[in-house]
């Protein structure tokens, strides 16, 4: 599974103009669930702290293959939520990274805990 997480600050000259502008980018992002194959999980969080070094807006998604996601860079519909957004947003940062399938799935951890270490190993090493 690929996690594909994208911040952003929004543009607005005072703080209704920047609300709007967040609630346009968090409605557009949304739109896209249940559109774009090998999405498996999409949400949209808006920050709470108002740290003034903080994003507004924070995507996360899941793809089911790194293929999946390099497919929905190009795909019709996330090219229309971007070209709909323009340059309301000023400021953006991404990080892409894999996790195992199994991450979440406190069975999986489960059985991973109950397994014997081979002979002579130690936890942690």
């Amino acid at each position: 599974m690929i996690k594909h997480i994208v911040m952003w600050k929004v543009r607005g000259d005072d703080a209704a103009a920047r609300a709007h502008h967040i609630a346009l980018v968090k409605g557009e992002f949304e739109s896209l669930r249940g559109r774009v194959p090998g999405l498996l999980h999409l949400e949209v969080g808006i920050d709470e702290s108002r740290i003034d070094y903080a994003c507004d807006v924070v995507l996360y998604t899941e793809f089911d293959s790194r293929e999946s996601l390099a497919a929905y860079a190009l795909h019709p519909e996330h090219l229309r939520v971007r070209q709909a957004l323009g340059d309301l947003r000023s400021e953006r940062h991404q990080v892409d990274y894999e996790v195992p399938h199994d991450v979440g799935n406190e069975s999986a951890a489960l059985q991973r805990a109950q397994t014997p270490l081979p002979a002579g190993a130690t936890a942690g090493t």
